[in-house]
Formats: C-alpha cells, structure tokens, sequence
C-alpha cells in the first residue's frame, strides 16, 4: 500500500512539473523569450554637458570642466579585487573601501560601477594604462560644472545638487529621475530645463554572466543649451567690490528696458562647493545665522524708509491735494495724536522738490495726512508694491503695503493717524524689496513707465519674446518733473542728503533713505539714476543694518566713479 502511494506522488509530482514546464515553453514562451532578449541588452550611460551662462557680451560666466570617473565591471572571480587593488594604489585609496562600495552598487552583475568621481587627467591616464592587463576598468569622462569667477554673481546663478523628492514630484513628468543634477536657486533652476543635457550611451550586449560582448549601438549625448544673461560683468565686478563685504544689496538696471546689468549681494557663497561635495563647507553655510543663501535684493523684506517718499509726493501732486509751490514749516517735530513724530532736523520752509532733497520728515507727514493712508496705499500699488516684480530668478518676495481697509477686513483694527505719518515717510508695517524700490526709480528716470525687470537676455541665441515688457504709469509731466527735480536737488543742493554724490563727472540724481528697525542698527538706503538728462543706468544700494543712507550712497558713489573711470558709462 505504502508503495503504491509513493508511485503516485512521484507521478503526481513529475505531472506538476511537466505541466510548467509545457506552460513556460508552450504557452508563454514568446514573452519570456522577449524578456531574455531585453535582459541581453544594456545601456550604459554618457553624459552630455549642461549648458553655460554668458554674460551680454558673450564672456563665460557658467562654464564646464572635464572631470574623469573610474568605473570597475563585473567580470570573473579574482578580475574584480584585482582591478580594485590597481586602482586603490593609484587613486590613493584603500582597497576595503572600493570593494565595499562596488559590493553596495554592483547587484546588477551586468552594469559597470563607479568607484571614484573627479579624478584628475595623470590618475586618469595611469589607470587608462591598466587597460591591457585589466579591461574590466574603465575610465568615463565627465562634464563637471565650473565657475571660474567663484562666489561672483552667485545668487543669479545658483548652484546645483542632486534631485530632491520635493522636485522630483513636480518634474518626473518632464523627464527628471531620481539622482538627476539640478539646479537649485538662480538661473541654474528657474532655467534648469533649458540647461540641462540629455545623457546618451552605448548599447552594450551581454551575456549570461554579465560579461560584455559587443557593442550594438550608440546614442551620443546632447548639450544644454547656452544662456545668455543682461548681466555686465564689469560691471558686476564693480558692484560686488564697492559693497565691500557689508551685509546688504546693490542692483543696476537699465530704466527703459528692465535688463538688469549687475545684481550683488553679500553674504554670498561659492558655487562650486557643491560640484566639489565640501560637505563641510556646505553644512556651515546652511547652518550660517547670517543666510548667505537668500538673495536679499528680491527675496528681503524690510522697511523704505524715506526712499518711499517719491511715491507720496507723486500721489499729493496726481490727486491734486499739492501743487508744487505748497510750502509746509519743519520745526524738527510735529505733534499727532498724543505723541511728538520727530524729523531728523530741522528745515524750516519746504517745498515740495526741497523736501525730497533734504529728506524732511515732517513735510511728509503733513503731506501725508493730507492724503490718507488709503491714497498713499493705492499709489504704492501703482508703483508696483505689494506684489513681485515678475523678474525670471526663483523665490521673489511680494512684499507689504497697509492700508485702512485692509486693516479693518484682515485684523478687526482701526487705522489712526500715526499709521498714516508713519507710512508716508515710509515705516510702519511697510515692507518692500530692493528690487521692488529699483523699479519706483526707474519709473521717474524714464519718465512714466513701469519696467518688467530681467536677467535673461537669450536661450541658444534665440532673444526670449516678451521680456521687454513696461506699463505707462499715465502721470503728468508736471509730476514726473517736480519729482525729477527734488532727486536732482539732492545731490546738487550743498543740503540735499545726497550731496557727496554732486562732486562725480556724471550729472546724478537719487533719493537717500535711514529705515529705522526696532532694537538694531538702522537700513541704509540710496536710490537714483544717471546720467540725469538722458538716463542710462538706475541703481539702488540697500545695506541691511548698515547705520544710514549716507553709508549707501558712498557705496553708490564708488560705483558711480569706477564705472566712469572704466568708461562703462558712455
């Protein structure tokens, strides 16, 4: 009995088998015949080289090095730890490490593993000659992002890291994998699609034990594409050099157009940490209190101060609440409410364009209240507070405006008439960006027009339509002029705040402002534009906690001078 059971298992069991066997090869032999053709066929990958960044006359801001990776393949017991012996003597290493670490890369049998990246060219060469004795090792070149003006420009630029799952969510659909290179800030990620290249490679066959065994086919890598920036490099240089290491901003622009020719800011940082993987480096700048990473000339928020004047004088004279001979009495304070609002001295008789020159507090309070809080709010708006100036570079800031209305909508309060005094000279709960107060310049330097500020002036030599975009402000003349007139005052009146600007070749005409912040150093702040008659160039200087305007308009003065002295300015 016990035999016969036995008999039928051993029947049943070869029945199973057979069974599969005539389903593998009867019924699903094509598919697992496709599946073992694919699994012979391999690609390995060859990286093209992102694309560069220039500067408007074609100097090569973003460039690309050729950088070598060691890369060991799979081959027969004993060819691995020989290859990696070889290659640990020459590249310095130790040979646990690199076996450890194909071991971790190298479960798929078939594909080669990188070992070592950014080996220079005479490691290169002295592994290449290995290649007789050793063919399992080979050497990849390797396109390795550049910057040969390290920390210049870093925050138009950006840096690049490998792929976050944050962007990896929102880019897998346009191609982007996980371990992708990226940009991160900057033009480096606003432009990142058009920087980066597509990867080719060489169809390798291989065979049952993963060796090679021939070439098929190969798809060669494709660049990115050349980017071609409004950015002066001169004077970019001059800029960063007249900021001299102070926490702060200074950005130039052409007025008519919106190019933007220069736009520095310190605390900077060097790109090229992140290519070199400095992971020390890299972990200080993060952890830094003082947040080299932000680019504060669009993405900080901090009070006008009397830089915002301009946009309150426009509003007294367009609503016709002031004409231009309307005088108001500064005896160094006026009393509003149940408190003294001080001015910072005392200037006796004003007019409208000798308030802008001298700065004077108290006309402006007057001037304010005159108006009211909301009208001094809707000219802002108009001016292009509140909301981002749409430059193409990531993480702008809108910025804040308060008004009666809002107040009472948003946070149930009243609005009184210190908040009115207070934002007329430009305080309070005022917020704006120096980019933001660059284009309020630009908007009196030519004469009514709002600019679209920008940094890219072509993608492959193709100039991108639409960035020369500007809104008429539809102000009159007579505006424009008496405005016009007090930035001139400031720097030609012997009085006017901006005076030690009157000594320069070129004709300038600015706005100075000392933006008071509780409990620190007050903002210092200069914006103008020159030359006077035919404006060419705009410009704002914003030094965070930087004492006062005067401290911003040395700054400017020495850019002013040095740009002459290169004969920039023509």
């Amino acid at each position: 009995m016990r035999i016969k059971i036995l008999n039928w298992t051993v029947i049943l069991v070869f029945l199973f088998i057979f069974s599969g066997l005539l389903n593998m090869q009867l019924m699903q032999g094509k598919r697992f015949s496709e599946l073992s053709s694919q699994n012979c066929i391999r690609l390995v990958p060859q990286e093209g080289s992102r694309g560069r960044v220039l500067d408007r006359w074609g100097s090569v801001i973003v460039d690309n090095g050729l950088s070598y990776n060691v890369m060991v393949s799979p081959a027969e017991n004993g060819q691995v730890d020989k290859a990696l012996q070889a290659a640990s003597r020459i590249l310095d290493g130790n040979f646990k490490s690199l076996k450890e670490n194909f071991g971790k890369k190298g479960a798929v049998s078939f594909m080669p593993v990188t070992i070592a990246r950014n080996v220079d060219i005479k490691k290169a060469i002295a592994l290449e000659e290995l290649k007789p004795e050793l063919d399992n090792i080979m050497i990849q070149p390797y396109p390795l992002r550049s910057y040969p003006y390290a920390r210049l420009a870093c925050h138009v630029l950006g840096y690049l890291g490998e792929i976050d799952l944050w962007r990896l969510t929102k880019l897998a659909n346009y191609g982007y994998k996980t371990r992708d290179i990226v940009g991160f800030g900057g033009i480096e990620e606003k432009y990142d699609y058009f920087l980066r290249q597509e990867t080719g490679g060489l169809s390798v066959k291989v065979d049952h034990r993963g060796r090679s065994a021939g070439i098929l086919g190969f798809r060669p890598p494709s660049n990115g594409k050349d980017i071609e920036l409004t950015l002066d490099l001169r004077i970019q240089k001059i800029a960063e050099a007249a900021l001299g290491g102070r926490k702060g901003s200074v950005i130039i622009m052409d007025p008519n157009n919106g190019q933007i020719l220069a736009m520095a800011n310190f605390p900077n940082f060097d790109p090229s940490i992140f290519v070199n993987k400095s992971f020390d480096s890299i972990a200080r700048l993060f952890l830094d209190a003082h947040a080299p990473f932000i680019n504060r000339a669009i993405s900080g928020l901090y009070p006008a101060g009397s830089v915002f004047k301009p946009v309150v004088a426009c509003a007294a004279l367009e609503t016709g609440k002031m004409n231009s001979s309307k005088t108001y009495v500064c005896a160094g304070k006026m009393r509003i409410g149940n408190r003294d609002f001080r001015c910072w001295d005392t200037h006796n008789k004003q007019d409208l364009t000798a308030a802008i020159a001298d700065s004077c507090d108290v006309f402006f309070y007057r001037t304010g209240l005159l108006l009211g809080g909301q009208a001094i709010y809707d000219y802002a708006v108009k001016f292009g507070f509140s909301r981002p100036t749409s430059v193409d570079l990531p993480y702008e800031s809108g910025g804040q405006v308060p008004s009666p209305l809002s107040r009472k909508i948003t946070k149930f309060k009243n609005w009184f008439d210190g908040d009115t005094a207070n934002l007329s000279i430009g305080q309070g709960e005022l917020l704006v960006t120096p980019l933001q107060v660059l284009r309020m310049t630009a908007a009196f330097a030519n004469k009514g027009f709002l600019v679209n500020p920008y940094v890219v002036k072509s993608i492959d030599g193709q100039e991108l339509s639409g960035q020369k975009r500007k809104t008429a402000l539809n102000l009159k003349d007579s505006t424009i002029n008496y405005i016009r007139q007090g930035m001139r005052k400031a720097v030609s009146d012997p009085r006017g705040t901006a005076n030690m600007l009157s000594g320069l070749k070129v004709a300038c005409a600015g706005k100075t402002g000392t933006a008071e912040v509780s409990r620190r150093a007050s903002h210092g702040w200069f914006t103008g534009f020159f030359p006077y008659q035919e404006p060419k160039y705009a410009i704002c200087v914003f030094l965070e906690n930087g004492g006062s305007g005067h401290a911003a308009t040395a700054v400017a003065k020495a850019i002013i001078e040095e740009m002459d002295k290169q004969r920039i300015i023509q």
